[in-house]
């Protein structure tokens, strides 16, 4: 597409974003909603229709190339990704569930379940590309120094007795000689039959031709039908035709020009960056004598105004509040001190003053607690986001919308908006030497005219330096202060610490929409969520956040996660796709993982030290630590003592406490029998707990669809998915691909011409592995009741019941009455 439809559909987009936005902060504040389920539908509503905006603005920041649109799509797509987070968080504290189930928002927007998909921005990778190859480099260089390899097992060679040898050779040899012999018995057994035959008859011959037209005649006409049927499918649109299943040119030539416009970006942002640097020089060279100037003669008047209206000079401004900024905020010289005075004022009256104060502070609370009970009711929580969006919103319709581009067809940076731009940083870094010689001055002005109030100005700007100097926090103690990050690095991957991840992505974690959630909720029976529904929430919850440093600190702020669930089911692959999606780095903080290493507390204390130093160095980052369970043991099993995995239950949380919003780690634990865990402890670890199911029916029909193809097979008529999706109930993902691996074998692909693929063949090994019970899953389920989040739930439901209860009491009183 030219940049002029990517022009349009930001338009568009921003129209959308411009309703949203008046719908949410309109002129009066709404009432609070009393129904939750109405509430709960806005709020849907909200979600998904930002959700679509998202989706929008992500495909367009992708591939304008007009470097200073770029860096505004790039500020709003940062904060409606922001909101989206925002009110998943919101539906999660009003529904008491990570899995929401929207099919009537769909059907009111004429929306597909696809659209509720969370779109991964490419941007998180790409604009940061050169980054993480710097990285991922020093990784590699770091692991071959170590002379650690990911596959150690296929560079050992094992040893081999000379009796081993012999047999393997005595096989071999004996196979041959059978296969031999079996040929030739089949060549004597056709020589045989050949001088047996005697002159066939007049009628045995027309028997045998009849016989041969019957075949060939069923052949041809199968054949036939087949055409036919296949053309029927073809122009129906069941089947996809193979000429469309290989690229067309068309495509061809769109990926072509996706990858010169990719070319541009980086071009056009190379030259717009030279052009920021030398534009600012020019600026600062050209006008900043002039404005320094007219700033000082400005503040010069106020000086002289303020002496003439009250007498006495006035109090320059702090740098804090804005220094003489404050001054040229259209304001009169008396409105000014008016203003400093109140403020004076306050910090006077900031400390409370006797009984009378704590009376006056107890009757406005009680006030409160009055008013709030007046307004009972559900409200929409205050957004970190929604301020910044309108001023971008505004900056768009103001400048952007109307723009004329007519003479810009090349879509390069334009000089003029660099100026404007900059011209307000330089005025800022010039007005902060400015202000520093006008105190200087104001002070000597003060000195010379007012001599009586020259020490009691110094003395108040005494006190108020004083009044600033609050408690200093504790740092943290660095205790590799005198180490590079690279040998910091290096110990961490020698320790197996720092891993790399595996190259898998988000969007290989397959699974089917759960088409069924609405209807069991209604029913008052808790649906157990899709692959597709735990894909959402993990890019909600880790990768959206860990992608962007704008959203992590905004947003609501998540440490650590805990993926629950069976083995097989796919949780070690959504850490690595983690990793992928964001460039993140993997450090590995298992209990068997850390067996042995940095023994003692100091030891343990320089490990955890070490790992999160470099994890917020090199951020983004990810801390896996699998088997999460044994960390929070109730009871440590007599096999596990010696190992300790009880090791880091204390210091950890303690180093979960110093992460802050602009730290992008993130803490990722993995477990598959949360049950002998204690479950308070590691509710108090991991703030959300996502479960991960078996597949139901439709994520097991693409699942085996998915997976026989990327191991080479061919899925033909001859193999019924349906059936196989049906009778492989309560096996995971990880069983599958075993499955798969052991069927599909180079061997079995050749043979794939001649005899097809089978369900019956996948039936025998599947039969062998022990899958997950339905008593398993209940057991998880009944467990996950127990967290915070699911004791809100049961408890929603329970006040429900309550609530229906007396109303059905009511009408049996009606009716024994009639």
């Amino acid at each position: 597409m030219s940049q002029r439809t990517y022009n349009q559909l930001w338009a568009d987009a921003q129209l959308e974003l411009s309703r949203l936005l008046t719908e949410e902060l309109p002129a009066e504040p709404p009432r609070p909603e009393k129904d939750r389920v109405v509430f709960f539908q806005r709020l849907a509503m909200l979600y998904v229709r930002y959700l679509q905006i998202f989706r929008q603005l992500e495909e367009i920041y992708d591939l304008v190339v007009h470097p200073q649109k770029r860096r505004v799509i790039r500020a709003i797509l940062d904060g409606v990704i922001g909101r989206v987070l925002e009110l998943k968080n919101e539906m999660v504290e009003k529904e008491f569930s990570e899995y929401h189930y929207m099919d009537d928002v769909l059907h009111d927007l004429k929306l597909t379940p696809a659209d509720l998909d969370i779109p991964i921005p490419r941007y998180f990778i790409r604009d940061r590309s050169k980054e993480f190859q710097e990285r991922k480099t020093m990784l590699t260089d770091i692991l071959k120094m170590v002379e650690v390899t990911e596959s150690p097992e296929l560079l050992m060679v094992k040893d081999m007795s000379q009796e081993e040898a012999i047999k393997i050779i005595q096989v071999t040899e004996r196979a041959r000689q059978g296969r031999l012999r079996a040929k030739l018995n089949e060549e004597s057994r056709n020589m045989n039959s050949m001088y047996r035959a005697k002159d066939p008859g007049a009628a045995a011959i027309e028997s045998a031709t009849v016989c041969i037209q019957k075949v060939w005649r069923g052949y041809i006409q199968r054949k036939k039908t087949k055409v036919a049927r296949d053309e029927e499918m073809f122009f129906l649109g069941m089947v996809v035709d193979p000429k469309y299943q290989v690229p067309c040119p068309a495509e061809i030539t769109a990926q072509a020009s996706e990858a010169c416009t990719r070319i541009k970006q980086e071009e056009y942002k190379e030259d717009y960056e030279k052009s920021v640097v030398a534009t600012t020089n020019q600026l600062r060279d050209v006008e900043g004598h002039d404005m320094s100037k007219t700033m000082k003669e400005q503040i010069r008047h106020w000086f002289i105004d303020c002496r003439n209206d009250k007498g006495v000079f006035p109090d320059f401004p702090d740098a804090e509040d804005g220094g003489s900024a404050l001054i040229f905020a259209e304001k009169n010289p008396q409105q000014l001190m008016e203003e400093i005075a109140a403020k004076e004022e306050e910090e006077a009256n900031n400390k409370p003053k006797g009984k009378e104060d704590k009376k006056e502070k107890g009757k406005k609370e009680k006030g409160k607690d009055e008013e709030e009970e007046e307004e009972a009711g559900l409200k929409m929580l205050p957004s970190a986001f929604l301020s910044d969006l309108v001023v971008e919103n505004k900056t768009f319709v103001d400048f952007w919308k109307t723009r004329n581009e007519s003479r810009n067809f090349s879509q390069r940076h334009e000089v003029e908006l660099i100026k404007e731009e900059k011209r307000k940083v330089i005025e800022a870094e010039i007005r902060v030497q400015v202000d520093e010689q006008m105190r200087q001055e104001l002070a000597e002005w003060k000195l010379a005219v007012d001599k009586d109030r020259g020490g009691k100005t110094k003395a108040n700007a005494k006190k108020k330096k004083g009044s600033k100097s609050g408690k200093k926090k504790k740092k943290e103690k660095d205790l590799t202060s005198d180490r590079t990050l690279e040998s910091l690095c290096q110990e961490l991957v020698e320790q197996g610490l720092l891993k790399q991840a595996n190259n898998v992505r988000l969007q290989d974690y397959m699974g089917d929409y759960s088409y069924l959630g609405t209807t069991l909720r209604q029913n008052d029976i808790e649906p157990m969520p899709s692959l597709s529904d735990v894909r959402q929430v993990l890019s909600l919850y880790a990768i959206l956040p860990l992608g962007s440093q704008v959203v992590h600190e905004k947003a609501p702020l998540i440490k650590a996660i805990l993926l629950a669930g069976p083995a097989g089911v796919g949780k070690k692959m959504l850490v690595h796709a983690i990793c992928q999606e964001t460039g993140a780095n993997l450090f590995d903080l298992s209990p068997l993982n850390t067996t042995g290493k940095y023994p003692g507390k100091s030891g343990l204390a320089m490990m955890l030290h070490m790992v999160f130093k470099v994890a917020r160095l090199l951020q983004p980052s990810v801390i896996w630590i699998e088997d999460a369970e044994k960390m929070f043991y109730k009871k440590v099993p007599k096999e596990e003592k010696e190992l300790d995995p009880k090791r880091l239950k204390k210091d950890l949380p303690k180093s979960l406490k110093l992460i802050k919003g602009e730290d992008r780690v993130l803490i990722v634990g993995t477990t598959k029998d949360p049950l002998t865990a204690d479950i308070k402890s590691l509710c108090k670890m991991y703030s959300k707990i996502i479960l991960i199911p078996r597949p139901d029916y439709g994520s097991r029909y693409i699942l085996w669809k998915q997976l026989i193809k990327k191991q080479g097979g061919d899925v033909t008529r001859a193999l019924d998915l349906s059936s196989l999706a049906k009778i492989s109930d309560g096996y995971t993902p990880g069983h599958m691909v075993q499955v798969i691996q052991s069927v599909v074998t180079k061997r079995r692909i050749l043979q794939q011409a001649n005899r097809p693929l089978t369900a019956a063949e996948f039936v025998a090994p599947l039969a062998k592995i022990d899958p997950v019970f339905q008593e398993e899953e209940e057991a998880l389920k009944n467990w996950y009741a127990k967290t915070p989040l699911g004791k809100k739930r049961i408890k929603a439901a329970t006040g429900k019941e309550e609530e229906e209860a007396p109303v059905k009491g009511k009408d049996a009183k009606k009716k024994g009455k009639k």
